[in-house]
This record gives structure tokens, sequence and C-alpha cells, in this order.
């Protein structure tokens, strides 16, 4: 008896499915991240040299370098694919 046409080759393994939300999960985080670090790393330069400008010039830099990084993630998906 046949109960239904889907087939078990077809469904994704669990422990699979849990990896993929791993490293899905952990780019949402990417681009936050980057950009804390960026502002971090802009604010303390702006402290040490007493300058104003620094914080936003590495905020844009972690910001970009988040982007950056999440697309080349996401390439890499398409590339298994």
């Amino acid at each position: 008896m046949r109960f239904s046409s889907v087939s078990v080759e077809y469904m994704p393994k669990r422990d699979d499915i849990f990896a993929q939300f791993g490293k899905y999960y952990g780019l949402a985080f990417l681009i936050p991240s980057s950009i804390l670090v960026g502002y971090g790393i802009g604010y303390g330069l702006d402290k040490y040299f007493g300058t104003t400008y620094l914080k936003m010039v590495f905020l844009l830099l972690g910001i970009v370098s988040g982007m950056i990084e999440l697309i080349r993630e996401l390439n890499k998906d398409d590339a298994g694919k």
C-alpha cells in the first residue's frame, strides 16, 4: 500500500535542517556585529586621537564589510546547488 506520493529520498534529514538553521542564524548576526565592531574601533580611535569623524568612517566600513561577507556566504550557498 502506498499512502502518499512523497518519497522518503526527498525529505531533508533532521541534521541537515539544524545545520542550515545554524548557518543562517549566524548570518543574522553578521551585519549587526560588523557594524558594532566598526563603530567601536572608530570610537576608540576618536578618543585616542581627539577627533570626531572616525566613528562614522569606521561605521560605514563595518556596514560595507558586513554586506560583502553576507553576499559571499550567500553566493557559496548558491554555488553548491
